[in-house]
């Protein structure tokens, strides 16, 4: 692969719009920020990598505070008092049929298939593109929404659905946040940010949207409808999941910017 650091034209837009143009007062500050971080470092790369940990940090930590925040709502009156009348409405629509379905379907966000799907997913655009872009963007998101799954399910230590309101396979781990919901939507929008960054026609990137939209949407819904979670574990997980997503999008742009001019610090400002 030539040039694997290197942003290519097509990598800097998504259809009419420039990535590496800010368009709001804050974004052009972030960005001359992080021009200036660029400068002082003489290195384009050690500060992106610099911004994105400490990103990463400020990203755990905001696991933290949901955590805690999430366990003082479980005990109050709040958006938990939902939890059950969903999930027993869940469970009256229960079919054989739709249980195989949604259990086959959970399963693709799981550890393995998601790990499998992703990495066939990342290799055929390294390869198609011939850029690092999708492997290293894609282990910088998957790396940050592991470690606030984790962080999440520590902090909080909620005990999941009853075990006979569940179908196979049992899950053991802590119920908040839905790893399967955080995950699927961090990887899921990840890759659909570099596609719609490639594809040139309107249609093929609003298609590409929806079909994220709905797989993240029917992954968080088929964890409560099999009984592993409950719904405050899922929109929990969908907030965590936007926010650490927002962080990597940001961050790519501004890496994308620095590199479109590497002197974008107080001799330059950035174009509205």
């Amino acid at each position: 692969m030539d040039q694997p650091l290197e942003p290519t034209e097509t990598e800097q837009t998504i259809g009419s719009r420039d990535l590496t143009r800010w368009h709001t007062a804050a974004g052009r500050w972030l960005s001359r920020l992080f021009g200036e971080l660029a400068d002082r470092l003489r290195s384009v790369e050690s500060a992106a990598l610099l911004l994105l940990a400490l990103a990463g940090v400020l990203a755990v930590g905001a696991t933290v505070l949901a955590g805690e925040i999430y366990s003082s709502i479980v005990n109050s009156s709040g958006i938990a008092r939902f939890d059950e009348p969903v999930l027993d409405w869940m469970i009256s629509i229960r079919t054989p049929a739709l249980n195989a379905a949604v259990i086959v379907f959970s399963a693709s966000g799981g550890t393995f298939w998601m790990t499998l799907l992703s990495s066939i997913a990342v290799i055929s655009l390294c390869l198609i593109w011939s850029r690092w872009t999708p492997f290293v963007l894609t282990v910088i998101a998957v790396a940050g929404s592991l470690s606030m799954t984790v962080a999440g399910k520590r902090l909080s230590g909620r005990a999941r659905p009853p075990l006979e309101d569940s179908l196979p396979p049992p899950e053991t781990s802590a119920s908040f946040p839905s790893g399967h919901s955080l995950n699927s939507l961090v990887i899921g929008g990840t890759l659909c940010y570099l596609l719609v960054s490639h594809l040139a026609g309107v249609v093929a990137r609003a298609v590409t949207i929806t079909l994220t939209v709905l797989y993240v949407i029917a992954m968080g819904l088929s964890r409560v409808y099999l009984g592993h979670h409950w719904l405050t574990d899922v929109l929990g997980a969908w907030c965590l999941g936007i926010a650490w997503l927002t962080v990597v999008i940001t961050s790519h742009r501004l890496w994308l910017t620095q590199h479109t001019d590497h002197s974008l610090g107080p001799r330059k400002q950035v174009e509205a």
